[in-house]
């Protein structure tokens, strides 16, 4: 069965973070498939006559325009007087074209006179509230109000996250298709001679310090993160520091303030955010890469290292037993001490290591962007049937 798709593309602004990772490389792979008939992208209000081309990262705009949002976000008026305009002229849009199914790979959905898809890649939003500004909670919950009432289909990107969508809003689980998300290509074993370029930009050397990816927020568990890294023997902290690199999150400072004493003891080292372009090479110098999340959609991360050959240690919460499987080191989030012990054991077990990292790169090769693509176009099939 051939399909008409219209894909909103609105995530894709660079630095592409996950959810934009998703949306582009998702709308790369529709377009080589054979059931796809016609793929057309559609961003804002209007539809677009191509993916956005990958343009050089532009930190400081990026903030400006994220900071501009949150002021908006904050006047109730702004927001009212926004959605409702940007609601009409997204909707005048779409007409006449309900032959084709759209899907909206992140919680939004317009108004639309054929079958409609979205994409729910975590309930953070809602059931971690205290970690986001309220105004962009109230936002979010009321978008996500109005795509329940306008999807045929939701996707999610794990099983973890499909049941619990399905729990919270008491929505049917056959009505949600669990596709599992993957990593780029540019994640993968590297030679020390292609590392090192960037690791000098850093002052880092391959396979001397220990990697947390992520934004710097309390729901990324990073106070026990540090808590159990001080507990390991000083030279072996010193010896393999812990790097952290990402935005900083909402509400920070404490944390922030705690990577800062660690820095002056000489065994953390925080970057803040590094480039695209830059993170594979940061990824396959590490020695061990470590992600105590509390909550994840998915957890990106840990398939990044596993395919750039890295051993990972992190919790066994929310949906990353479902990413890791077996290759990796797990321990329950709030566990400072077995934290401690799987970090110590990820440096030095030299044994471990070398297992941990044979299965990490078999179990990362069964995750692909084509495979996501395919299980996407048949939620579309399914959808149309």
């Amino acid at each position: 069965m051939s399909m008409k798709v219209i894909l909103s593309i609105d995530p894709v602004r660079f630095p592409l973070t996950g959810i934009g990772r998703y949306t582009f490389e998702l709308a790369r792979n529709l377009a080589q498939l054979p059931q796809i008939e016609q793929l057309r992208f559609f961003s804002g209000h209007r539809f677009a006559s191509d993916l956005p081309v990958i343009s050089q990262t532009d930190v400081a705009k990026l903030s400006r325009v994220n900071n501009f949002r949150q002021l908006v976000l904050k006047n109730k008026l702004a927001v009212a007087v926004f959605r409702s305009v940007h609601t009409l002229a997204r909707q005048y849009a779409l007409r006449g074209n309900s032959d084709y199914i759209f899907h909206g790979p992140n919680f939004y959905l317009p108004p639309f006179d054929g079958p409609s898809v979205c994409t729910f890649h975590d309930l953070s939003i809602l059931t971690w509230a205290h970690c986001h500004p309220p105004e962009r909670v109230r936002y979010m919950r009321k978008e996500i109000e109005l795509t329940l009432r306008r999807a045929d289909m939701l996707i999610t990107d794990s099983e973890y996250t499909r049941q619990e969508v399905a729990a919270y809003f008491s929505w049917p689980l056959e009505k949600i298709r669990a596709v599992s998300l993957a990593c780029s290509s540019d994640f993968r074993p590297r030679s020390v001679d292609e590392i090192t370029p960037v690791l000098d930009k850093f002052a880092l050397s391959a396979n001397s310090y220990s990697l947390y990816v992520g934004t710097i927020e309390p729901r990324k568990n990073l106070e026990v993160l540090l808590n159990a890294y001080a507990m390991l023997p000083s030279d072996v902290r010193r010896r393999w520091p812990l790097v952290l690199t990402g935005y900083r999150g909402w509400r920070s400072e404490p944390l922030h303030a705690r990577i800062a004493q660690a820095m002056a003891e000489g065994w953390a080292i925080y970057l803040g955010f590094v480039a695209t372009e830059e993170l594979p090479s940061l990824y396959a110098g590490a020695r061990l890469f470590i992600f105590p999340s509390l909550y994840e959609g998915f957890g990106l991360p840990v398939l990044e290292a596993m395919a750039s050959g890295i051993p990972v240690v992190c919790s066994n919460s929310s949906t990353l037993p479902e990413v890791a499987g077996d290759a990796a080191a797990m321990c329950e989030p709030q566990d400072v001490d077995a934290l401690s012990q799987l970090i110590a054991a990820g440096l030095e077990d030299d044994s471990w290591r070398a297992d941990t990292r044979h299965k990490g790169l078999l179990r990362a090769a069964d995750f692909s962007w084509q495979r996501c693509a395919q299980e996407t176009a048949a939620v579309y099939r399914e959808v149309i049937s």
